[in-house]
């Protein structure tokens, strides 16, 4: 759980602040909000899984809603002022202002808490949900992330039931899409009979002067890719390469992943957390269902 205040906890700071009577640019409100309450550098550092920084666009999404209800005005672009009526709300709530205090006070028709359908007249359930806390742009990372998750339960799944071969040539395909093969290279799967302990090449080059090669080991969740088997991998490398990759659809005993640490060959460690992370990155056994948008002011087309 992240420690930077809520888009909520951050509507009073953001008030406290421009009750001096200044006027401030968003970007120098969130810099003076961010000191009012004291964020650490860890907590300025943070981010979202999009790269934006959390407290600014906390503070952002706070500065938005105050404004809605019109506890701030903006007297130019980008500028941000606090209104008579933001004052009010100072003096209502000095502990804290919710979300439940913004909708209580809301200008009629203008019901920003809930789905654009339900504003509308459609009907629609509000976004009063345990995760209040996040601010709008949070709440889509977060049901984005929780779709990845079941798809990513599933694709493992999907993977332990295919037969080997399906396996390796998914694997291969997986780092064909990350970039390995450059320019005119390619990825071939090994005969399953006498592979030698490695499932897959990937050549690097045309002439295939530089080769990645890989193992892949389909096998159920509880059942963990043991120090042995990755000590047999690189056996196998011997005489062929420094180094190459290990995939499997499960994990990697504790011994295994403190061997390779060991080893002069550089060995890369694909668990099946991860495996499935990179193949919804690179889209490999899976397809975009649907594409949102999420959009801001463009200021410069006010100017």
């Amino acid at each position: 759980m992240s420690g930077t205040p809520t888009w909520e906890q951050f509507n009073l700071p953001v008030l406290a602040v421009l009750s001096d009577g200044m006027t401030r640019s968003l970007r120098q409100l969130r810099r003076d909000v961010a000191d009012a309450v004291g964020l650490t550098a860890e907590q300025r550092a943070e981010t979202l899984p999009s790269g934006q920084l959390r407290a600014d666009n906390r503070i952002g999404w706070a500065t938005s809603f105050l404004n809605r209800v019109d506890a701030l005005s903006r007297p130019s672009r980008g500028q941000y002022v606090i209104t008579d009526f933001g004052r009010e709300l100072l003096e209502r709530h000095p502990t804290g202002i919710t979300e439940s205090d913004l909708k209580a006070v809301a200008k009629e028709g203008d019901e920003w808490w809930l789905p654009r359908s339900a504003a509308n007249g459609q009907e629609a359930e509000p976004l009063d949900t345990p995760a209040t806390d996040l601010d709008p742009t949070e709440q889509v990372e977060q049901g984005v992330a929780r779709v990845h998750e079941e798809v990513a339960s599933e694709l493992l799944s999907r993977l332990v039931d295919q037969d080997p071969a399906f396996f390796e040539g998914a694997v291969v395909e997986l780092l064909l899409a990350m970039g390995y093969g450059g320019v005119g290279g390619r990825g071939v799967t090994t005969d399953l009979t006498n592979d030698g302990g490695i499932d897959g090449v990937i050549d690097q080059d045309v002439l295939g002067l530089s080769k990645v090669y890989v193992q892949a080991k389909r096998y159920a969740p509880t059942n963990a890719v043991q120090r042995p088997e990755v000590q047999g991998f690189v056996g196998a490398l011997s005489g062929k390469a420094d180094g190459g990759v290990f995939i499997t659809t499960s994990r990697f005993s504790r011994g295994a992943v403190e061997w390779v640490r060991t080893v002069p060959a550089r060995i890369i460690l694909i668990d099946g957390r991860r495996l499935a992370e990179l193949m919804i990155e690179y889209g490999v056994g899976v397809q975009v269902q649907r594409t949102y948008r999420v959009v801001e002011i463009d200021e410069d087309f006010f100017t």
